[in-house]
């Protein structure tokens, strides 16, 4: 079943203080897989919460793209998305609200679409103009979900080379 949380916590796991170290930007270094590049870093906010970067970019597309922050629930394998910040490769409708949007978009973890029938939790997206690359994208979800960085947070050159 299904872990479920409340927005006030959602609030709280965003607004957390999380401490990159100091060779973050290396350890986001994209694998090439299958169709796509990606690559995974654990963070550990200052409560002692566990979280997940997560960057994937398609191959064939560089506007398909996802930048998600996850938290993993402590005592289980189960990882909520609390948001997820995707490119320009897609329409995404809000179900619930029966609205579509095509563009930039920031997908974020709500209680009401958690407790809808067959919905993601994190399936409720705004439309933004906050990013337009996957280093842009990356840097802006650092900047809105708490995180601090030795010599602070900033695009420096292009993030996402690949590792061959």
């Amino acid at each position: 079943m299904p872990v479920r949380i409340s927005e006030e916590q959602i609030a709280a796991l965003l607004a957390e203080r999380k401490t990159l170290s100091a060779d973050w930007r290396s350890r986001l270094t994209l694998k090439l897989k299958t169709g796509h590049k990606e690559r995974d870093l654990e963070v550990t906010g200052d409560q002692g919460s566990r979280f997940i970067v997560k960057v994937r970019q398609s191959i064939s597309n560089s506007l398909d793209f996802s930048v998600i922050l996850g938290y993993r629930f402590l005592g289980s394998s189960q990882t909520l998305r609390l948001r997820r910040y995707n490119g320009l490769s897609h329409e995404h409708t809000n179900t619930l609200e029966r609205r579509s949007f095509y563009g930039y978009h920031v997908h974020m973890a709500t209680e009401r679409y958690q407790e809808g029938d067959g919905f993601r939790q994190d399936h409720f997206a705004e439309a933004t103009s906050d990013y337009s690359s996957i280093d842009e994208a990356l840097v802006r979800m650092l900047m809105d979900c708490g995180f601090d960085a030795p010599g602070g947070i900033y695009l420096q050159g292009s993030l996402f080379r690949s590792e061959l």
